[in-house]
């Protein structure tokens, strides 16, 4: 069976980010932090080696594929920020148009540093995004 490699432990958020070799990515590190923890309400854990995850839920595909993973997260890599939010949200495309410098992919937003984003409509994604995989994915 499938074994999922992102996992929540018990690694140290502030010793990750710490390791963080930017300065200037470090520092957004912990602005991000900031804001995922006051707008979420959870407490950051780390999921695998290096994303820095809040919150979590429990999916099961149609296809019987299930797991755990963070409700929203964000990881400072060596080439780009990568912002997690749901997949499959259709109101996360509206709301990225008002969002600043960024890429984005299925599952990801990429930015470079926070200075190139709407903090307030980074708050509003992480508010959808909750809310989306909450209604998707409830509570069994």
């Amino acid at each position: 069976m499938y074994e999922l490699k992102t996992k929540e432990n018990d690694s140290s958020v502030i010793e990750f980010i710490e390791a963080v070799e930017s300065p200037r990515k470090r520092e957004d590190a912990y602005k991000l932090l900031d804001i995922f923890t006051e707008t979420t309400g959870y407490e950051a854990k780390m999921w695998g080696p290096s994303i820095i995850g809040f919150g979590s839920y429990h999916y099961k595909y149609q296809t019987g594929h299930e797991g755990d993973a963070p409700l929203v997260g964000f990881s400072p890599r060596k080439a780009k920020i990568s912002l997690y939010f749901a997949t499959g949200d259709p109101d996360r495309e509206k709301l990225l148009e008002s969002f600043g410098k960024h890429t984005a992919g299925k599952a990801c937003v990429y930015i470079n540093k926070v200075a190139d984003i709407d903090e307030n409509v980074l708050k509003q994604l992480i508010n959808e995004s909750i809310s989306f995989l909450q209604k998707t994915y409830p509570n069994p």
